[in-house]
């Protein structure tokens, strides 16, 4: 769990890390490349999110309507549905499973909300052998980190450092190269596939008017994860929910073009339940666990509720400059960037990460690029406000809020004290604040006013 001081901590070290910066810099750099040409696609863009933000922001408010349809739906093809409140019932629940059906080997595709459980952690405590299968999350997962960006998880490793984790691991060629490391990893996973007895997925999107679950993936390791004859679980967060199979044509293309670039990913699939007596793939059980997990926390507050229909397509961190600056791991949360530090708060507790919403310039570029026109920096303001209101700043914030207020209210105290004397005590007080690595700069000898009475013309 972050706190405020080791999130400072962490941001003074990783910010002027130029290794770091550049690995961060040429990817996304690449990613804007392939969105610029990805929006190419569209005649009118922003009406195709007006639409996308209006049809998710209807599924917010009537959230338990779309809910228990979803429910009925699926459940009358055979598959189960289960209510988690938070992390620890949803653990319980795939325990019980595990042990119900003799679950020893799993294969699992990339899932953010699988982080919040820490679902393969988990699994190891219980003998349970859990492989990711997402080329980017296996590579984390084998240097025994977190997934570093919502869509891109090895985003913070170049190719030399992955080869040389792979020849560490395995013993390839430390000069292996992407599509040489990237098929070892085929040969490898296929195995994995063919061993495991269960598949564990996210999803997309759920879909209330069939039942169906969506999934959009460039590897095919999704569709795969459930193909096979076993048990598949898939853990989603109860804001993903969608009204009807219709509005997937708008937001699969969406989520590609926001994603990676794409005019539509490489596999869909939508999956209605577990295998038919007329079917020959599939697996034999299935079940949809839908999670809450601090979601209707964010669903009880006015402003913020509009946070759940983010599609996690990663945009707004990808172009926001302070996480181009501090990269994902400095936040010390499972989503990070400007969505992260909207939703952490109210999801794991405001007086713990109320930080976060001040670590964002206000330019308004994330709210730019959503496609589901969240208004992410006007959010990071209303949490700024709740902060405040609840007392959870520190002691010297407060005061520094009030001295300068009383301050700037009256033209006479700002003049009361000379230029060298301000100078003085900006150096003794606010020096720490603006940084070791930068120097403050200096209040000029004569003000705006004191220069504009010197000019003016009568």
């Amino acid at each position: 769990m972050s706190n405020e001081f080791d999130f400072k901590k962490d941001c003074d070290k990783i910010a002027f890390d130029r290794g770091h910066r550049a690995k961060l810099k040429f990817n996304i750099g690449k990613y804007d490349l392939a969105v610029k040409k990805g929006k190419a696609q569209y005649s009118n863009l922003e009406l195709a999110k007006d639409r996308a933000g209006l049809i998710k922001y209807r599924a917010v408010n009537d959230l338990e309507k779309y809910l228990v349809e979803f429910e009925a739906k699926f459940t009358t093809r055979g598959g189960k549905v289960i209510w988690a409140q938070d992390a620890k019932e949803a653990l319980k629940e795939i325990e019980q499973i595990i042990r119900k059906f003799g679950i020893k080997r799993v294969v699992k595709s990339k899932s953010m909300v699988s982080e919040e459980l820490e679902l393969n952690d988990f699994l190891k405590k219980k003998s349970v052998n859990s492989v990711e299968t997402d080329l980017g999350e296996y590579i984390v997962q084998l240097a025994g980190e977190k997934p570093y960006h919502i869509i891109t998880p090895a985003m913070h490793k170049n190719r030399e450092e992955i080869a040389l984790l792979f020849n560490q691991k395995f013993g390839l060629d430390k000069e292996a190269s992407a599509s040489e490391i990237t098929q070892f990893v085929r040969e490898r996973l296929r195995e994995e596939f063919l061993s495991a007895d269960c598949g564990i997925t996210g999803a997309n999107f759920i879909v209330a008017d069939s039942g169906a679950i969506a999934l959009t993936e460039n590897e095919g390791n999704a569709i795969r994860s459930l193909s096979n004859k076993g048990v598949h679980i898939v853990i989603v967060g109860i804001e993903k929910v969608l009204p009807s199979v219709d509005d997937l044509d708008l937001f699969w293309p969406l989520l590609a073009t926001h994603g990676s670039g794409q005019e539509l990913t490489v596999y869909n699939s939508l999956v209605y339940g577990p295998r038919q007596e007329n079917e020959t793939d599939g697996p034999s059980e299935m079940f949809v666990i839908l999670l809450d997990n601090g979601r209707t926390n964010v669903l009880a507050k006015e402003e913020q509720r509009v946070a759940l229909a983010c599609i996690r397509c990663g945009a707004c961190l990808n172009g926001c400059p302070v996480y181009k600056n501090i990269g994902g791991y400095t936040y010390g949360t499972t989503y990070t960037g400007p969505i992260g530090a909207v939703i952490e708060p109210h999801l794991n507790g405001i007086e713990n990460f109320s930080h976060l919403s001040f670590a964002s310039s206000l330019c308004g570029k994330c709210t730019e690029v959503c496609p589901v026109r969240i208004p992410l920096h006007k959010l990071l303001l209303a949490n700024r406000r709740e902060a405040v209101e609840a007392g959870f700043m520190p002691g010297n914030w407060n005061t520094g809020m009030k001295v300068s207020k009383t301050l700037l209210k009256k033209r006479r105290w700002l003049d009361l004290l000379s230029a060298n004397q301000k100078n003085f005590l900006l150096k003794y007080f606010a020096a720490g604040l603006w940084g070791k690595r930068r120097e403050l700069p200096s209040i000029a000898k004569k003000n705006f006013y004191q220069l504009w009475k010197e000019n003016k013309l009568d």
